[in-house]
This record gives structure tokens, sequence and C-alpha cells, in this order.
């Protein structure tokens, strides 16, 4: 039985559905707070990072790598066309260079049609590309690198590679890692963008993705182009309050979706320094429920080996140690699993940060995040570190409320019971408080009859 039929398999026993994603176009919802089909079903962004993807791996790699990120539930893999990692000097694996002469109005066909093979790819998968056009280094090098474009040669890039990918399932991200540090920068940003709009209409999402600790709200936020928030909370330290990001762009005007579009990274050296420690999967989780429960409209996920498929043959950048294979089955990964699928059992597009909600109001890496639905169907409370925590109920709807407990590590969940609904209660997860023993509080307005939380039985 060959992979892709045993994917099929296992896709078809959770009742996905295979309608082409060309057909499934994204669009902002009415409340512009997240993501939707086309259909009108809400969209949830769960993506990783896979730069190098198109530069760096030949077909049969690249099958191998999107049939694990499409068993794991990842609905967008963000990857490069004009990639970092000697994107412009060293050819791909079938010994293409992107373009000729380093000129962006000069495409090479042979380079782009691996592309193609790729996005054509993930289109089986119902998965979204998250096309970076070019990564940063290209329009602005920061002094180390050869910027190849203005903004005549960036809007005609934007509408030739949009025009080639109008009608796949395809996201658009520009910038690259990069913060537009002059009004040049700008105006190559807004030309290609100009450019893909010019070509795909409507009909595809654009976002910007910055450096560490910015957010494309710092200087798009207004272009009507940019159709949602991206920010990166990148790899810095330990405590990354991504949700100040997620809540900061939330509340400007007009109303945009917002994401964080590179948190730390699974098996990253924190600071870029191995000698300070090595980002683990609790890190991974907590940046991603911290950054849900504060308004985001999915997240994305990262691994240090993976965005730059690092191999043994290959020098390591910043210390990558697991060859990108074997990363692939590192914990984090699947932990996102449970995220969406615990989100997606509850209406998580109607939540609402709101930290009225809690009586612990701490800003340190042990911080409580919560949210409610806005209808009062549902309260979650992300615990870091399982300390108790007092919730204040009211805004359930519901005379009875159900609690649950749910561990983000595996997914299963445990029910607390039924209770009267009241002004506040405490919760005390399982478990010995430390940073890591970390849980979800999921509590109910009884009368909605949910399912348990996730899909893993109870325990």
């Amino acid at each position: 039985m060959t992979k892709l039929i045993r994917w099929s398999l296992l896709l078809l026993a959770a009742g996905a559905s295979f309608l082409p994603l060309a057909a499934q176009s994204l669009r902002v919802a009415p409340d512009k707070r997240h993501l939707l089909y086309g259909d009108g079903t809400p969209f949830f962004y769960l993506g990783d990072t896979a730069w190098e993807l198109f530069h760096r791996l030949d077909r049969e790699e690249a099958d191998a790598y999107l049939e694990d990120r499409a068993t794991k539930g990842f609905t967008v893999i963000q990857a490069v066309a004009l990639a970092e990692l000697g994107g412009l000097t060293e050819p791909n694996r079938y010994g293409h260079l992107p373009l000729e002469n380093d000129d962006p109005t000069r495409p090479n066909e042979n380079y782009f049609k691996h592309v193609d093979y790729v996005v054509n790819k993930a289109e089986m998968m119902n998965v979204f590309i998250g096309m970076l056009p070019t990564w940063g280094d290209k329009w602005n090098g920061l002094g180390r690198a050869k910027e190849i474009f203005t903004p005549e040669n960036a809007r005609t890039y934007g509408a030739w590679i949009g025009n080639r990918y109008k009608d796949k399932p395809v996201i658009w991200v520009l910038g690259g890692d990069r913060n537009p540090e002059t009004e040049a920068h700008k105006a190559i940003i807004r030309a290609m963008a100009e450019g893909i709009r010019s070509a795909v209409g409507n009909k595809q999402l654009i976002t910007f993705h910055p450096m560490g600790g910015a957010s494309s709200a710092d200087f798009f936020h207004n272009d009507p182009w940019l159709d949602f928030n991206m920010f990166q909370s990148g790899h810095a330290a330990y405590n990354l309050p991504n949700y100040e990001k997620a809540v900061a762009a939330r509340g400007m005007e007009p109303a945009k979706p917002v994401l964080d579009g590179e948190p730390r990274y699974e098996d990253h050296p924190v600071n870029w320094k191995p000698e300070n420690g090595w980002f683990e999967d609790f890190d991974v989780r907590q940046a991603a429920y911290w950054s849900m429960l504060s308004g985001a409209c999915g997240h994305t996920y990262g691994n240090h080996n993976i965005w730059q498929f690092y191999q043994k043959d290959r020098k390591p950048i910043s210390a990558a140690r697991t060859p990108w294979r074997e990363a692939l089955e590192q914990p984090g990964a699947e932990q996102m699993s449970h995220l969406k699928d615990l989100f997606e059992s509850r209406p998580w597009q109607k939540l609402v940060p709101d930290q009225s909600l809690i009586t612990v109001h701490d800003t340190s890496k042990n911080a409580v995040r919560a949210a409610r639905a806005d209808d009062g169907s549902c309260i979650l409370v992300y615990m870091p570190a399982g300390e108790p925590v007092k919730v204040d109920l009211t805004k359930i709807s519901d005379r009875n409320v159900t609690g649950w407990w749910y561990n983000p590590g595996n997914g299963a969940t445990a029910r607390i019971g039924k209770f009267r609904n009241g002004n506040a209660r405490e919760f005390d997860p399982p478990g010995e408080a430390f940073p890591g023993n970390d849980w979800v509080l999921v509590l109910d307005a009884t009368g909605k009859n949910f399912d348990p939380p996730g899909r893993r039985r109870e325990y």
C-alpha cells in the first residue's frame, strides 16, 4: 500500500473532505477576527515553518514531509520561493536556480516546475501553502545579502508569481523575516502586494511576516492589501509573552485577524546559544495556548531542524542537532494536533480574551490566560504551571456548568463533573505545580451538550 493511499485512508477515517482546495478559497470572517473557507466554515490556521521546502528537498522528500504534516492536522505550510540559505546561488535538488542572473523579472521555469509539484501535492492533501515570494534578505539585506528588488521589479514579480498560483491553495506571506526600515522598503512590499493582487483579485489572502518582536500591524495595518496580521514572537528567551502582541493587534482599528507566524521553535537553542538551553515541547505548547486564548485566529508551529531541513551532510544553522526526518517525530508537532482538536471541539471562533475571568494576573513565564465564548457557551483557561485558579462562572449562559481538564501534552481529558453556576469557583489541576505541568480548564454550559474536548478518550 502506498504512503498516499495510507494517508488517504487515515483522513477518510477521520471524516476528511477531499473537495479540492481551489474550490475552498479563504476569506476574512465578517467579525474580522478569524478566517473562513469560501463556504463559511471556520478555518483554523495551523501552520508549520518549512522555509527551505522548495529549495532543499527533492520530490520524494517533499512527499514524506507533507504527508506527515497532513496526518498531524496542519492546514498551512509556510515555504519560500526565493529561499534564504543560498537561495539565489545554490541550486535546488534538481540543479536549478530560481532566477536568470538574479533578475526577479526572469524566473527560471525549471525551478518553478518543482515549486508547482509541491504546491500540487499540498493541494491533494487539503493543505494550503503559505507562500513567501521571497525571503526578506532579497529586499532588506541588512548589509549582508544582495538586494535584488525595486518597486518596479517587485510589482512585476508579484504579478507573475500571483498569476502562476492564483488557482491554487495559497496564502501569500510577504516580508520574510525582515522589517521595512525605509520608505523604499515599504514601497517594495506594497508594489509586490499590488502585483499579486492584480493577478489573484480577492480570491487569496495576503499577510506580512516580520522580524522577531515585530508585527505586520507595526508597518502595514491600514494597507487594504493586508488581510490579516502576523507577528513573530521569536526565539530570544523563555519568557516570550506573545499574548501581548496578539492582544495589541486585536485592539487596533480596522479590526483584522491576527496570529503568531513564528514563535519559539522546538529544539531551538534559546537566543541562538546552546549554553542557554533548548526550547522543548512545553515551550511550544505554552506559546500556542497563550496566543490562541488572546484572540489569535490560529497558530504556527516551528522546529529548528525542519525549517532548514537539516541533515548530517549539511552545515547546521544555529546549532541544529537532529536530522529533519527524525525531527518530524518530536512531540511538539503532535501536540499541535491536540491544540487544533481542542479548539475545533468548541466554538473557538467565538472566543473573546477575558482576563477578568480569573483572579491570577501573573505576567511571568507562568502566566494564566483565559477566554470565553461570546455566546456564553464555554470558557477556556490555560495554566502553564498547574497552579490553582479561581474562575468567575457568571459568563456561562446556563444554570449548570460541566468542567473538564484537558491535557495539552497528550490530548487526554478528565471530567471534573457538573455543578451549579455561581460567582466563582477554584479549580486545582491534577499533579504538582511546576512549569510544564500545563493544563487547559474547559468549562461548558451544560445545556450545550458538548462532547468531551478534543478527540481522545477520557481517563
